[in-house]
């Protein structure tokens, strides 16, 4: 972390990012800049095909191809090689995607434990972190139930679990809620927030739900490949 605390958790320097796609460039991110400070929580709006998972796929560190500057918890990313970005997602970020992604064979317990046992941490301490974490999102009686076994709810709960077991810096959310209904879409994401909220971290939520992005701190809007 950089040694002011209030710097941004992420920051975007005229980020670009193009596809060529039958000959012809197609330029989803045209200069986009953005910083998101420690404990704030942003939505990231836009209709579907504006650009939003590209954006924090850049944010993420997850590809290559993007231009301009990113920095994640003060580290300048676009200078780093592979090994070294995949050290800063594992230090600093955190993920929910629109499909849970969790690991069929394991229980919810073990896929909250896993991501911390790559960081080192005793198995003890991830046991007792993804109990604590399971337990606040209502799966304490869940522990042990296989993705299968579980609701589409109850599941991306779980994956939000996992997503903060690490205690992030920057948690990317992207439409973390949208393959739910309303109702559990709406429980989902209070749990979500009050957890992001009461560890501190940063949060960056892409979503095309009004409704659902004015329960965040602040609103961005990611319109021809650049941010109003």
């Amino acid at each position: 972390m950089s040694d002011t605390a209030m710097d941004p958790v992420v920051r975007l320097t005229g980020v670009t990012r193009s596809f060529a796609q039958g000959g012809v460039t197609i330029d989803v991110l045209r200069g986009v800049n953005l910083a998101v400070n420690p404990g704030e929580i942003v939505a990231l709006l836009g209709a579907s095909g504006s650009g939003k998972s590209t954006m924090l796929q850049a944010i993420g560190l997850l590809e290559g191809g993007f231009g301009g500057r990113i920095e994640i918890a003060g580290i300048d990313a676009s200078k780093l090689g592979k090994d070294q970005r995949a050290a800063v997602r594992r230090d600093h970020i955190g993920f929910v995607y629109q499909f849970h992604h969790l690991l069929p064979d394991f229980s919810a317990i073990e896929n909250v434990v896993l991501p911390q046992l790559i960081t080192g941490k005793p198995r003890t301490d991830c046991e007792t972190r993804a109990v604590e974490l399971l337990d606040a999102l209502g799966l304490g009686q869940r522990l042990d139930h296989r993705p299968s076994q579980l609701s589409g709810g109850e599941q991306q709960r779980v994956a939000v679990a996992r997503a903060l077991a690490n205690k992030p810096h920057l948690v990317l959310a992207d439409e973390p809620t949208g393959n739910l209904d309303e109702a559990t879409a709406d429980i989902v994401l209070a749990q979500f927030l009050a957890l992001v909220r009461d560890q501190g971290s940063a949060a960056l939520v892409a979503t095309h739900n009004e409704r659902l992005a004015a329960q965040m701190d602040r609103v961005v809007r990611l319109h021809d490949g650049v941010l109003a």
